[in-house]
């Protein structure tokens, strides 16, 4: 398999990278809609399409900075910083940038309903197709693991074995939707719950796969996309702690 891949359609060479990013947002955003006209919506319309505003901008900024900074060294030594930012993604930034643009819309608009669960699957469903073009890329985009001699190690496109770490995270998104349906079968959860299940279990996955792909890290040992994980599950432990806190005083 030669890497990048590219498909040719007559006079047309098509990056799949790109053509998987395109369906990830096109797909994901159908499938979106597709669930609220089948599943009840705590959050009146209006305010649906502020969170959806504060969720997109949230995401862009986030994922352009966050991954801007996976490489302090490169980012602080660039000519233009801001062409770099733009240039640069991470779906973890995306995340939790998307989760920050949605908790101010709301605390602008005085909305206090949890508003994630109808993003959940939709977000499952982009990240997977989003995965397969970064699949694609091979070593051209910087989502590969370390070398290694395990039997499913491939050459991504350098001639080296690695850990194909971008197929690891559609198998653990795959399984991922299928235990929240399962869960979701079984118990009743509360509103937000979903979504909260969701991200936690994605920033400890990005927390743990991050010690066989490389990239600049702290002293400390964790890189910058790690670390970001680390924020991201400290503030859904203060969350967990807060409404614990609150049931009790109940």
């Amino acid at each position: 398999m030669n890497f990048p891949i590219e498909i040719t359609l007559g006079p047309l060479h098509l990056n799949l990278h790109f053509v998987f990013e395109i369906l990830a947002f096109f797909v994901g955003y159908r499938y979106f809609l597709w669930l609220r006209q089948r599943t009840p919506d705590p959050l009146p319309t209006q305010n649906r399409m502020w969170a959806f505003v504060g969720a997109a901008g949230g995401a862009l900024l986030g994922s352009r900075l966050l991954g801007a900074l996976e490489d302090p060294t490169v980012f602080f030594s660039e000519a233009n910083s801001l062409h770099y930012v733009f240039q640069s993604k991470t779906i973890v930034g995306g995340l939790l940038g998307g989760l920050a643009g949605v908790e101010a819309i709301k605390w602008a608009i005085g909305e206090r309903q949890s508003s994630g669960d109808l993003f959940t699957y939709p977000l499952i469903l982009g990240m997977i197709l989003g995965r397969i073009g970064c699949f694609t890329m091979g070593v051209n985009e910087p989502t590969f693991g370390y070398p290694t001699d395990l039997p499913w190690a491939l050459d991504l496109g350098d001639g080296i074995p690695r850990h194909p770490t971008a197929l690891y995270e559609i198998g653990f998104l795959a399984l991922l939707w299928m235990a929240l349906r399962f869960v979701e079968k079984k118990v009743a959860l509360a509103n937000g719950t979903r979504f909260k299940l969701f991200m936690v279990s994605y920033l400890c996955w990005r927390l743990a796969v991050g010690f066989i792909q490389p990239g600049w890290r702290f002293g400390f040992g964790l890189t910058v996309i790690q670390a970001a994980c680390l924020v991201g599950l400290g503030y859904y432990g203060w969350l967990f702690f807060r409404l614990s806190s609150i049931r009790k005083s109940h």
